[in-house]
């Protein structure tokens, strides 16, 4: 309890009723998220991360999709400024359990629940939730392959392999190529942000992380990352190439050759990301071993050879 910030007990006493008596649990990455037992008894989830102006729209559309009956948490309170953070509070929705698994059946399962998701977001109007993540902002307007990231910037980027520099290279020169229409989608669909009961979907986590880029793209990089389970991963081509059948099948329409480019191209982009992280902070290589291994498939299906 003495090691939460000093705003959170009189934000949760007036935008919830009561002040936080015991922690549930406590994480941090972006975002920090904390589990709170209110005085009152409730248990409530409060979210707060930087205030860029992508809060807003994000918890609208995840409030827009509780409502209907989509497996997430329902937020409780509107986006509220504390400082320079944007802080929202949600229900409490634990339980479930984590599917893991990098097989062609799991991606399926997997693929059902996004095509599900996106088909739920397409009849849901909010400001885009700009700018995107960083690992799904090809389409920035920096200077150099990557987008500007100070932390990440100021670390010696010579230890990034070359090989990894120019699969992201010519990944993003396929997505910047496409000429197709954005729309809102989960931009970090991995396994560790999804909780199952049994063959159900339970939770989906993160609506922190929405992105306005074309579904095509967004549908490739879930392909790549739904079997992360913890530091992320890029699953097979076998699983990738299942997931996105699938999706197309739940959705009821088959990609046309361009969008199964971009597909492709938007999974290597997204595990470059995470390749390049490892590389940077000396942690161990799991998106660069399998970017290094699948990168000219990949590179091949998304016609970004050259």
């Amino acid at each position: 309890m003495d090691e939460l910030p000093d705003w959170l007990p009189g934000w949760c006493l007036d935008h919830l009723g009561g002040e936080p008596a015991e922690v549930l649990f406590r994480l941090e990455s972006i975002s920090v998220v904390y589990g709170l037992r209110l005085t009152g008894g409730t248990d409530v989830v409060v979210k707060s991360r930087p205030g860029d102006g992508r809060a807003g729209a994000c918890v609208t559309a995840q409030a827009r999709l509780a409502e209907r009956g989509f497996p997430c948490a329902r937020p409780v309170t509107p986006v509220t400024g504390v400082g320079s953070l944007a802080v929202h509070a949600e229900e409490f929705r634990p339980g479930g359990d984590m599917l893991r698994g990098d097989t062609p059946d799991v991606a399926v399962r997997y693929a059902e629940v996004f095509a599900r998701l996106m088909g739920e977001l397409a009849t849901v109007t909010v400001e885009p939730p700009l700018p995107n993540p960083r690992w799904s902002r090809w389409d920035h307007t920096d200077p150099g392959i990557w987008p500007s990231i100070g932390f990440l910037d100021a670390r010696d980027q010579s230890v990034v392999p070359a090989y990894l520099v120019d699969t992201a290279t010519r990944a993003r020169k396929r997505l910047l190529a496409a000429d197709l229409p954005c729309v809102l989608g989960h931009a970090d669909f991995e396994a560790q942000n999804l909780r199952w009961h049994g063959v159900e979907v339970w939770t989906v986590h993160d609506w922190d992380s929405l992105a306005w880029q074309p579904e095509a793209a967004l549908a490739g990089a879930a392909s790549g990352a739904f079997a992360s389970d913890g530091p992320p991963f890029l699953a097979s081509i076998e699983s990738s190439e299942a997931f996105l059948a699938a999706y197309q099948d739940f959705r009821g329409r088959a990609f046309t050759a361009v969008e199964l480019e971009v597909a492709w191209a938007a999974s290597l982009w997204a595990a470059g990301h995470n390749a390049r992280w490892e590389a940077l902070h000396g942690t161990p290589p799991l998106s660069l071993d399998t970017l290094r291994a699948q990168a000219a498939e990949r590179l091949r299906r998304a016609n970004a050879l050259l």
